[in-house]
Protein backbone atom coordinates (compact mmCIF):
# COMPACT_ATOMS: atom_id res chain seq x y z
CA UNK A 1 0.00 0.00 0.00
CA UNK A 2 3.05 2.24 0.14
CA UNK A 3 2.69 5.13 -2.26
CA UNK A 4 -0.96 4.22 -2.79
CA UNK A 5 -2.69 6.84 -0.66
CA UNK A 6 -3.93 8.62 -3.81
CA UNK A 7 -6.24 5.64 -4.38
CA UNK A 8 -9.43 5.54 -2.38
CA UNK A 9 -10.24 3.57 -0.42
CA UNK A 10 -7.13 1.95 1.03
CA UNK A 11 -8.36 -1.23 2.71
CA UNK A 12 -6.48 -3.72 4.86
CA UNK A 13 -8.11 -6.89 6.17
CA UNK A 14 -7.13 -8.00 9.68
CA UNK A 15 -7.78 -11.74 9.96
CA UNK A 16 -7.84 -13.98 12.99
CA UNK A 17 -10.16 -16.26 14.91
CA UNK A 18 -12.60 -14.84 17.47
CA UNK A 19 -10.88 -14.47 20.88
CA UNK A 20 -7.44 -14.35 19.25
CA UNK A 21 -6.67 -10.69 20.03
CA UNK A 22 -7.79 -8.97 16.82
CA UNK A 23 -9.55 -6.16 18.72
CA UNK A 24 -6.34 -5.41 20.61
CA UNK A 25 -4.21 -5.34 17.46
CA UNK A 26 -6.69 -3.17 15.56
CA UNK A 27 -6.79 -0.74 18.47
CA UNK A 28 -3.00 -0.49 18.59
CA UNK A 29 -2.73 0.08 14.83
CA UNK A 30 -5.21 2.95 14.80
CA UNK A 31 -2.97 4.95 17.11
CA UNK A 32 -1.43 6.01 13.80
CA UNK A 33 -3.03 9.21 12.49
CA UNK A 34 -3.65 7.71 9.03
CA UNK A 35 -5.52 4.60 10.23
CA UNK A 36 -9.07 3.91 11.40
CA UNK A 37 -10.24 0.49 12.57
CA UNK A 38 -14.01 0.16 13.15
CA UNK A 39 -14.89 -2.45 15.82
CA UNK A 40 -16.14 -5.10 13.34
CA UNK A 41 -17.72 -4.15 9.97
CA UNK A 42 -18.77 -7.66 8.78
CA UNK A 43 -19.32 -5.91 5.43
CA UNK A 44 -17.71 -8.48 3.14
CA UNK A 45 -19.67 -11.33 4.73
CA UNK A 46 -22.91 -9.46 4.02
CA UNK A 47 -21.88 -8.87 0.41
CA UNK A 48 -20.80 -12.50 -0.05
CA UNK A 49 -24.25 -13.61 1.18
CA UNK A 50 -26.15 -11.18 -1.04
CA UNK A 51 -29.16 -12.86 -2.63
CA UNK A 52 -29.63 -15.55 0.02
CA UNK A 53 -32.96 -14.77 1.62
CA UNK A 54 -34.56 -15.98 4.85
CA UNK A 55 -37.39 -18.40 4.16
CA UNK A 56 -39.76 -16.21 6.21
CA UNK A 57 -39.45 -13.21 3.88
CA UNK A 58 -43.03 -12.14 3.06
CA UNK A 59 -42.19 -11.19 -0.54
CA UNK A 60 -41.38 -14.82 -1.35
CA UNK A 61 -37.81 -16.09 -0.85
CA UNK A 62 -37.76 -18.36 -3.88
CA UNK A 63 -38.95 -15.50 -6.11
CA UNK A 64 -36.36 -13.10 -4.70
CA UNK A 65 -33.51 -15.57 -5.15
CA UNK A 66 -34.60 -16.58 -8.65
CA UNK A 67 -35.06 -12.98 -9.80
CA UNK A 68 -31.79 -11.66 -8.39
CA UNK A 69 -29.88 -14.67 -9.72
CA UNK A 70 -31.31 -14.07 -13.19
CA UNK A 71 -30.47 -10.37 -13.06
CA UNK A 72 -27.00 -10.78 -11.59
CA UNK A 73 -26.24 -13.49 -14.13
CA UNK A 74 -25.95 -10.74 -16.74
CA UNK A 75 -23.39 -8.65 -14.84
CA UNK A 76 -20.02 -9.13 -13.16
CA UNK A 77 -21.07 -9.76 -9.57
CA UNK A 78 -17.51 -9.25 -8.31
CA UNK A 79 -17.35 -5.77 -9.81
CA UNK A 80 -20.72 -4.91 -8.31
CA UNK A 81 -19.56 -6.05 -4.87
CA UNK A 82 -16.33 -4.09 -5.27
CA UNK A 83 -18.24 -0.95 -6.23
CA UNK A 84 -20.48 -1.21 -3.17
CA UNK A 85 -17.59 -1.96 -0.81
CA UNK A 86 -15.49 0.87 -2.27
CA UNK A 87 -18.33 3.30 -1.71
CA UNK A 88 -18.94 2.12 1.86
CA UNK A 89 -15.26 2.16 2.85
CA UNK A 90 -14.68 5.53 1.14
CA UNK A 91 -17.56 7.21 2.93
CA UNK A 92 -16.41 5.83 6.27
CA UNK A 93 -12.87 7.12 5.65
CA UNK A 94 -14.17 10.51 4.55
CA UNK A 95 -16.22 10.84 7.74
CA UNK A 96 -13.18 10.09 9.91
CA UNK A 97 -10.61 12.00 7.88
CA UNK A 98 -8.30 8.95 7.78
CA UNK A 99 -6.53 7.33 4.80
CA UNK A 100 -6.52 3.60 5.59
CA UNK A 101 -9.37 1.51 6.91
CA UNK A 102 -8.64 -1.76 8.68
CA UNK A 103 -11.57 -4.15 8.38
CA UNK A 104 -11.23 -6.44 11.39
CA UNK A 105 -13.92 -9.11 11.20
CA UNK A 106 -12.91 -12.42 12.82
CA UNK A 107 -15.14 -14.72 10.77
CA UNK A 108 -13.71 -13.57 7.46
CA UNK A 109 -12.01 -16.98 7.45
CA UNK A 110 -15.30 -18.23 5.96
CA UNK A 111 -14.96 -15.92 2.93
CA UNK A 112 -11.24 -15.81 2.11
CA UNK A 113 -11.81 -16.64 -1.57
CA UNK A 114 -14.41 -13.87 -1.80
CA UNK A 115 -12.01 -11.35 -0.24
CA UNK A 116 -9.38 -12.35 -2.76
CA UNK A 117 -11.77 -12.03 -5.70
CA UNK A 118 -13.07 -8.58 -4.71
CA UNK A 119 -9.85 -7.08 -3.28
CA UNK A 120 -6.93 -9.10 -4.71
CA UNK A 121 -4.48 -6.23 -4.11
CA UNK A 122 -5.45 -5.58 -0.48
CA UNK A 123 -2.86 -6.26 2.23
CA UNK A 124 -3.80 -8.77 4.92
CA UNK A 125 -2.66 -8.95 8.52
CA UNK A 126 -3.01 -12.46 9.95
CA UNK A 127 -3.02 -12.79 13.73
CA UNK A 128 -2.41 -16.27 15.13
CA UNK A 129 -2.80 -17.29 18.78
CA UNK A 130 -2.27 -20.46 20.79
CA UNK A 131 -5.45 -22.58 20.22
CA UNK A 132 -5.50 -23.64 23.87
CA UNK A 133 -5.62 -19.96 24.88
CA UNK A 134 -8.39 -19.27 22.35
CA UNK A 135 -10.41 -22.17 23.74
CA UNK A 136 -9.90 -20.95 27.30
CA UNK A 137 -11.12 -17.49 26.28
CA UNK A 138 -14.17 -18.98 24.55
CA UNK A 139 -14.95 -20.81 27.78
CA UNK A 140 -14.38 -17.91 30.18
CA UNK A 141 -15.81 -15.09 28.06
CA UNK A 142 -18.67 -16.66 26.10
CA UNK A 143 -19.35 -19.76 28.19
CA UNK A 144 -18.62 -22.11 25.28
CA UNK A 145 -18.62 -25.67 26.71
CA UNK A 146 -15.54 -27.78 26.16
CA UNK A 147 -17.12 -30.62 28.12
CA UNK A 148 -20.54 -32.13 27.57
CA UNK A 149 -21.23 -32.51 31.30
CA UNK A 150 -19.52 -31.30 34.44
CA UNK A 151 -17.24 -34.34 34.61
CA UNK A 152 -16.93 -35.54 31.01
CA UNK A 153 -15.01 -34.24 28.00
CA UNK A 154 -16.77 -33.61 24.69
CA UNK A 155 -17.32 -37.11 23.31
CA UNK A 156 -18.37 -37.87 19.75
CA UNK A 157 -21.95 -38.53 20.78
CA UNK A 158 -21.98 -35.30 22.79
CA UNK A 159 -20.58 -33.44 19.79
CA UNK A 160 -23.40 -34.76 17.64
CA UNK A 161 -25.86 -33.69 20.32
CA UNK A 162 -24.38 -30.19 20.30
CA UNK A 163 -24.59 -29.94 16.54
CA UNK A 164 -28.14 -31.18 16.20
CA UNK A 165 -29.71 -29.53 19.25
CA UNK A 166 -27.81 -26.62 20.74
CA UNK A 167 -27.76 -23.05 19.33
CA UNK A 168 -25.68 -22.39 16.24
CA UNK A 169 -23.60 -19.84 18.14
CA UNK A 170 -22.01 -22.52 20.29
CA UNK A 171 -21.15 -24.78 17.37
CA UNK A 172 -19.91 -21.84 15.30
CA UNK A 173 -17.38 -21.03 18.02
CA UNK A 174 -16.07 -24.62 17.94
CA UNK A 175 -16.11 -24.54 14.13
CA UNK A 176 -13.78 -21.54 14.29
CA UNK A 177 -11.15 -23.82 15.82
CA UNK A 178 -11.91 -26.96 13.82
CA UNK A 179 -12.41 -25.41 10.36
CA UNK A 180 -11.21 -21.82 10.63
CA UNK A 181 -7.79 -22.41 12.15
CA UNK A 182 -6.48 -24.69 9.35
CA UNK A 183 -7.83 -22.30 6.71
CA UNK A 184 -6.05 -19.34 8.29
CA UNK A 185 -2.91 -21.42 8.72
CA UNK A 186 -2.89 -22.13 4.98
CA UNK A 187 -3.41 -18.38 4.35
CA UNK A 188 0.01 -17.55 5.80
CA UNK A 189 1.68 -18.03 2.41
CA UNK A 190 -0.52 -15.48 0.62
CA UNK A 191 1.52 -12.59 -0.86
CA UNK A 192 1.04 -9.21 0.86
CA UNK A 193 0.14 -10.95 4.10
CA UNK A 194 1.85 -9.99 7.35
CA UNK A 195 1.86 -12.73 10.00
CA UNK A 196 1.64 -11.75 13.68
CA UNK A 197 1.91 -14.07 16.67
CA UNK A 198 -0.27 -12.90 19.55
CA UNK A 199 2.35 -13.97 22.09
CA UNK A 200 5.00 -11.85 20.38
CA UNK A 201 2.58 -8.93 20.03
CA UNK A 202 1.87 -8.67 23.75
CA UNK A 203 5.53 -9.19 24.61
CA UNK A 204 6.82 -6.49 22.22
CA UNK A 205 3.82 -4.36 21.15
CA UNK A 206 5.73 -1.28 19.98
CA UNK A 207 8.10 -3.34 17.86
CA UNK A 208 5.36 -5.41 16.23
CA UNK A 209 3.10 -2.42 15.55
CA UNK A 210 5.97 -0.49 13.94
CA UNK A 211 6.72 -3.46 11.70
CA UNK A 212 3.10 -3.64 10.53
CA UNK A 213 2.83 0.10 10.00
CA UNK A 214 5.91 0.05 7.78
CA UNK A 215 4.39 -2.79 5.76
CA UNK A 216 1.26 -0.66 5.25
CA UNK A 217 3.33 2.24 3.96
CA UNK A 218 2.87 4.33 7.11
CA UNK A 219 5.67 6.14 8.90
CA UNK A 220 6.03 4.35 12.26
CA UNK A 221 7.74 7.39 13.75
CA UNK A 222 4.52 9.42 13.84
CA UNK A 223 2.52 6.72 15.64
CA UNK A 224 1.79 6.97 19.33
CA UNK A 225 3.23 4.36 21.66
CA UNK A 226 1.26 1.09 21.70
CA UNK A 227 -0.87 1.86 24.75
CA UNK A 228 -4.48 1.18 25.77
CA UNK A 229 -5.79 4.75 25.87
CA UNK A 230 -8.60 6.10 23.66
CA UNK A 231 -10.64 2.88 23.52
CA UNK A 232 -13.97 4.55 24.33
CA UNK A 233 -15.18 4.09 20.74
CA UNK A 234 -15.82 0.44 21.66
CA UNK A 235 -18.41 1.45 24.27
CA UNK A 236 -20.82 2.66 21.61
CA UNK A 237 -20.58 -0.53 19.52
CA UNK A 238 -22.05 -3.99 19.96
CA UNK A 239 -18.88 -5.53 18.53
CA UNK A 240 -15.27 -5.93 19.58
CA UNK A 241 -13.66 -7.23 22.75
CA UNK A 242 -14.82 -5.20 25.74
CA UNK A 243 -12.03 -6.60 27.90
CA UNK A 244 -9.53 -4.11 26.50
CA UNK A 245 -11.58 -1.35 28.13
CA UNK A 246 -10.47 -2.78 31.47
CA UNK A 247 -6.77 -2.83 30.59
CA UNK A 248 -4.39 0.03 31.25
CA UNK A 249 -1.44 -1.49 29.37
CA UNK A 250 -0.53 -4.35 27.04
CA UNK A 251 0.89 -7.21 29.07
CA UNK A 252 1.62 -10.93 28.81
CA UNK A 253 -0.71 -12.12 31.58
CA UNK A 254 -3.07 -13.75 29.07
CA UNK A 255 -0.41 -15.88 27.38
CA UNK A 256 -0.28 -18.71 29.92
CA UNK A 257 -3.61 -18.20 31.67
CA UNK A 258 -5.08 -21.17 29.78
CA UNK A 259 -2.87 -23.55 31.74
CA UNK A 260 -4.95 -22.94 34.87
CA UNK A 261 -8.25 -22.28 33.09
CA UNK A 262 -8.46 -25.58 31.20
CA UNK A 263 -8.74 -29.01 32.77
CA UNK A 264 -6.86 -31.97 31.31
CA UNK A 265 -10.11 -33.19 29.70
CA UNK A 266 -10.66 -29.80 28.09
CA UNK A 267 -7.07 -29.75 26.82
CA UNK A 268 -7.71 -33.18 25.32
CA UNK A 269 -10.81 -31.86 23.55
CA UNK A 270 -8.85 -28.96 22.05
CA UNK A 271 -6.00 -31.28 21.00
CA UNK A 272 -8.43 -33.66 19.29
CA UNK A 273 -10.32 -30.88 17.49
CA UNK A 274 -7.26 -28.92 16.36
CA UNK A 275 -4.73 -31.72 15.89
CA UNK A 276 -1.24 -32.08 17.31
CA UNK A 277 0.32 -31.66 13.86
CA UNK A 278 -1.25 -28.23 13.35
CA UNK A 279 -0.25 -27.12 16.84
CA UNK A 280 3.35 -27.98 16.06
CA UNK A 281 3.17 -26.41 12.58
CA UNK A 282 2.00 -23.12 14.11
CA UNK A 283 4.84 -23.09 16.64
CA UNK A 284 2.97 -24.23 19.74
CA UNK A 285 4.96 -27.39 20.39
CA UNK A 286 5.84 -26.30 23.95
CA UNK A 287 2.18 -25.72 24.73
CA UNK A 288 1.37 -29.17 23.37
CA UNK A 289 4.13 -30.55 25.60
CA UNK A 290 2.51 -28.89 28.63
CA UNK A 291 -0.82 -30.47 27.70
CA UNK A 292 0.84 -33.88 27.37
CA UNK A 293 2.39 -33.49 30.81
CA UNK A 294 -1.14 -32.87 32.10
CA UNK A 295 -2.24 -36.22 30.66
CA UNK A 296 -3.27 -35.31 27.11
CA UNK A 297 -2.45 -37.85 24.40
CA UNK A 298 -2.11 -37.42 20.65
CA UNK A 299 -4.88 -39.57 19.21
CA UNK A 300 -3.74 -39.05 15.64
CA UNK A 301 -4.43 -36.94 12.59
CA UNK A 302 -7.12 -39.29 11.29
CA UNK A 303 -9.25 -38.56 14.33
CA UNK A 304 -8.88 -34.79 13.85
CA UNK A 305 -9.77 -35.14 10.17
CA UNK A 306 -12.91 -37.06 11.07
CA UNK A 307 -13.92 -34.25 13.39
CA UNK A 308 -13.34 -31.79 10.56
CA UNK A 309 -15.53 -33.84 8.25
CA UNK A 310 -18.31 -33.79 10.82
CA UNK A 311 -18.06 -30.02 11.18
CA UNK A 312 -17.97 -29.59 7.39
CA UNK A 313 -21.17 -31.62 7.11
CA UNK A 314 -22.76 -29.46 9.78
CA UNK A 315 -21.50 -26.28 8.08
CA UNK A 316 -22.88 -27.37 4.72
CA UNK A 317 -26.23 -28.11 6.37
CA UNK A 318 -26.22 -24.72 8.08
CA UNK A 319 -25.30 -22.75 4.97
CA UNK A 320 -27.64 -24.55 2.58
CA UNK A 321 -31.24 -23.67 1.92
CA UNK A 322 -32.19 -26.40 4.35
CA UNK A 323 -30.03 -24.87 7.03
CA UNK A 324 -31.74 -21.53 6.44
CA UNK A 325 -35.16 -23.07 6.82
CA UNK A 326 -36.04 -21.22 9.98
CA UNK A 327 -39.67 -22.24 9.85
CA UNK A 328 -38.77 -25.76 11.03
CA UNK A 329 -37.77 -26.31 14.64
CA UNK A 330 -35.31 -28.90 15.89
CA UNK A 331 -38.14 -31.16 17.06
CA UNK A 332 -39.80 -31.07 13.65
CA UNK A 333 -42.59 -28.71 14.78
CA UNK A 334 -43.10 -25.57 12.77
CA UNK A 335 -41.82 -22.42 14.43
CA UNK A 336 -44.73 -20.71 12.75
CA UNK A 337 -47.09 -23.12 14.53
CA UNK A 338 -45.55 -22.23 17.90
CA UNK A 339 -45.86 -18.53 17.24
CA UNK A 340 -49.47 -18.93 16.09
CA UNK A 341 -50.37 -20.45 19.44
CA UNK A 342 -49.03 -17.48 21.37
CA UNK A 343 -49.90 -14.66 18.95
CA UNK A 344 -52.86 -12.34 19.00
CA UNK A 345 -55.94 -13.00 16.83
CA UNK A 346 -54.82 -10.44 14.26
CA UNK A 347 -51.37 -12.01 14.05
CA UNK A 348 -52.95 -15.45 13.63
CA UNK A 349 -55.08 -14.15 10.78
CA UNK A 350 -52.09 -12.56 9.08
CA UNK A 351 -50.05 -15.76 9.31
CA UNK A 352 -52.90 -17.90 8.02
CA UNK A 353 -53.44 -15.50 5.15
CA UNK A 354 -49.74 -15.70 4.27
CA UNK A 355 -49.91 -19.51 4.26
CA UNK A 356 -53.00 -19.51 2.03
CA UNK A 357 -51.40 -17.09 -0.41
CA UNK A 358 -48.17 -19.06 -0.70
CA UNK A 359 -47.59 -20.36 -4.20
CA UNK A 360 -47.25 -24.04 -5.04
CA UNK A 361 -43.70 -23.32 -6.15
CA UNK A 362 -42.80 -21.95 -2.72
CA UNK A 363 -44.41 -24.91 -0.97
CA UNK A 364 -42.39 -27.24 -3.18
CA UNK A 365 -39.23 -25.30 -2.36
CA UNK A 366 -39.91 -25.69 1.35
CA UNK A 367 -40.48 -29.44 0.98
CA UNK A 368 -37.24 -29.75 -0.99
CA UNK A 369 -35.42 -27.82 1.73
CA UNK A 370 -36.79 -30.16 4.40
CA UNK A 371 -35.70 -33.21 2.40
CA UNK A 372 -32.25 -31.71 1.85
CA UNK A 373 -31.97 -30.92 5.54
CA UNK A 374 -32.93 -34.46 6.53
CA UNK A 375 -30.42 -35.90 4.06
CA UNK A 376 -27.68 -33.65 5.44
CA UNK A 377 -28.51 -34.74 8.99
CA UNK A 378 -28.22 -38.39 7.96
CA UNK A 379 -24.80 -37.65 6.44
CA UNK A 380 -23.78 -35.97 9.69
CA UNK A 381 -24.98 -38.93 11.74
CA UNK A 382 -23.01 -41.28 9.48
CA UNK A 383 -19.83 -39.27 10.03
CA UNK A 384 -20.44 -39.37 13.78
CA UNK A 385 -20.83 -43.16 13.70
CA UNK A 386 -17.54 -43.47 11.79
CA UNK A 387 -15.81 -41.31 14.37
CA UNK A 388 -17.26 -43.41 17.22
CA UNK A 389 -15.90 -46.57 15.59
CA UNK A 390 -12.49 -44.95 15.12
CA UNK A 391 -12.36 -43.97 18.78
CA UNK A 392 -13.42 -47.45 19.92
CA UNK A 393 -10.61 -49.03 17.88
CA UNK A 394 -7.94 -47.00 19.75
Amino acid sequence: MSGGFDRSPAVCFLLGLPRSGTTLLAHLLQHHPYIVAPPEPWLMLALEAFGRVDQRHPAGPSLIEAATSEFLGRIDRTLACRAFADTAYSQYLAATGKRIIIDKTPRYWTALDFLEAVYPEAPHILLMRNPYAIAASLKSTWGIPLRAENTYPVSVSALADLMLRLPDGIISSLADLVLGLPRLAAHRTRPRTQLVQYELLVAHPDQEVRRLLAALGCDPAVAASAGMEQADYLRSSSFGDRKILERSAVDESSVKAWQSQLSADEMQTVTDLVGADLLIELGYEQDLLHARQAGVVDRGGELTELYRRIFRSWWDLRSSKAGALSGQSQTGESVGTKSVRSASDSSIAAQLQHVLLASEAERAAVLDAIQNRDAAIEILRGEVERLERALNMQ
